[in-house]
């Protein structure tokens, strides 16, 4: 009984270790093939609430690892637009167009530039794959194509896709 205990610690332990190890490859290639200042991962341990769970920075000091964002903001139609799988590509939060409390948030961690994809696993919106930079930019559509490839990598990648009644939160 004892080594089946120990057993089941040590695949929980090696899946938790493929899964941080995946995550993390994913948000850091993907900030220095973009060349931006940041990619994170923002995850939904409920219905519309998250927090940012990976993160690959330029600048350790702009670290938002942990932040639950502008939850307030997000609400069943920005959900909708996402599992609807739509990308949001924004080259100047200031000319977007979004409600106050979001752009305060952006603005809090010097988002200028912004370019977010869903995560959809089993048809259920799982994150957010993040894009950001601290200058207007113009986002290009290779650039619009990696993120979306990468968000399609992490939806199909099995230390994500198990039943969630076999996986614990992120």
């Amino acid at each position: 009984m004892f080594d089946r205990s120990l057993n089941r610690i040590n695949e929980r332990l090696n899946k938790t270790l493929t899964r941080d190890r995946l995550l993390q490859d994913v948000t850091s290639n993907l900030r220095q093939q973009l060349k931006v200042n940041r990619v994170v991962l923002y995850y939904f341990y409920r219905e519309w609430k998250g927090q940012v769970v990976v993160e690959s920075l330029s600048n350790s000091k702009s670290s938002i690892l942990g932040s639950t964002g502008a939850d307030d903001c997000f609400n069943g139609d920005y959900a909708q637009f996402y599992l609807d799988g739509r990308v949001a590509q924004v080259d100047d939060v200031e000319e977007a167009g979004y409600e106050e409390c979001h752009l305060e948030f952006l603005r809090s961690i010097h988002v200028r530039a912004n370019l977010v994809v869903p995560v959809i696993v089993h048809q259920r919106l799982w994150g957010l794959l993040i894009a950001q930079h601290n200058e207007v930019r113009s986002w290009t559509a290779g650039d619009r194509q990696a993120i979306v490839l990468q968000a399609e990598h992490l939806a199909e990648a099995p230390v994500l896709t198990e039943p969630a009644n076999q996986r614990k939160s992120v």
